[in-house]
């Protein structure tokens, strides 16, 4: 894992420095559009409705409009504001855990320690633990002011960003004003029907058949041969006319996708036909094109990475 963030938490006279880690990502299978009649790929381009052109990542700004005036932010007018400027993780209270409802938990990051010794990091984690208490945090991250829960996950502190109170919709549902009534009877069966299903949760238990099915789908059209050219369909990574017209985020997955060449079929959780290996090394040795991308376009796809965290 590669750290996204560095900060400390601080709470009184105490500062704990850590690096923050995203603790979940995503294992769906990855498709792109394409046109039906010839399979070439269908992208989209950034094109600027006034003069027409496609514009670089680099030239692009935000701006926020209310109907009539527009104004434009841009990333040195967000790189100005105190909050993001800001390193720590401010612990602003110590609640009781069961207080924390689920609904408003957002996504989870692991913390690391960051520093020659860890004991101040471990003193706030057996803190947590015996007092049964999460801390209630403040912080910024992507250009974003966040607040969240600093909880314990095993022997690592964690970070959940919470939802802010008014992003959490109240359920209004008029019909479950009527007055139900429910048997005894009933209620007796339905409590033994839940016993019958009763069981400790295991995680590892269940898997995303979906995405399973998915992936051995295209395994066996791969093994049959049913493929087309990538380099033939989808073309190179540049666009003559006006730049780069590439979904950057797909550009970073390919680099991911290289690095791991070799490794992925052991790491693959879902079940494949006994080709597959053989099958992921004829689709990875037909990516010449993905080859010729420049320093220029990596810096480009760095850029729209940021930005699109920023839109997050």
């Amino acid at each position: 894992m590669r750290s996204i963030w560095k900060g400390a938490i601080t709470f009184g006279l105490v500062n704990v420095p850590v690096k923050v880690y995203s603790a979940t990502e995503d294992h769906d299978v990855e498709l792109h559009q394409v046109h039906d009649a010839d399979g070439g790929r269908i992208r989209y381009q950034r094109r600027c409705e006034v003069c027409g052109n496609i514009v670089d990542y680099a030239h692009i700004d935000k701006a926020f409009t209310d109907g009539d005036k527009t104004v434009i932010i841009t990333d040195t007018d967000l790189k100005s504001l105190p909050e993001e400027r800001s390193r720590e993780i401010d612990v602003l209270e110590f609640v009781p855990s069961d207080q924390l409802n689920p609904i408003m938990f957002d996504r989870s990051y692991f913390l690391e320690p960051d520093g020659s010794s860890p004991k101040a990091y471990v003193l706030l984690r057996r803190t947590l633990e015996q007092s049964d208490r999460t801390a209630i945090v403040h912080f910024s991250l992507r250009q974003k002011t966040r607040l969240a829960a600093l909880r314990v996950q095993g022997d690592v502190l964690m970070l959940q960003t919470l939802l802010w109170n008014d992003e959490v919709r109240t359920a209004d549902f008029p019909v479950l004003d009527d007055t139900v009534t429910i048997s005894d009877r009933e209620l007796d069966l339905s409590a033994a029907l839940v016993e019958s299903f009763a069981a400790d949760f295991s995680p590892g238990a269940y898997t995303d058949e979906y995405q399973a099915q998915l992936r051995r789908l295209i395994e066996e059209k791969l093994d049959k041969g049913d493929a087309i050219d990538t380099e033939a369909t989808f073309g190179a990574a540049e666009d003559e006319g006006g730049g780069e017209v590439l979904d950057l985020m797909e550009a970073l997955r390919r680099s991911v996708d290289r690095s791991r060449t070799g490794t992925a079929a052991a790491a693959d959780p879902a079940p494949a036909p006994s080709g597959a290996k053989a099958s992921r090394a004829k689709k990875a040795a037909k990516k010449p094109a993905e080859q010729k991308s420049s320093a220029a376009d990596k810096k480009k796809s760095t850029a729209k990475s940021v930005s699109d965290r920023h839109t997050a």
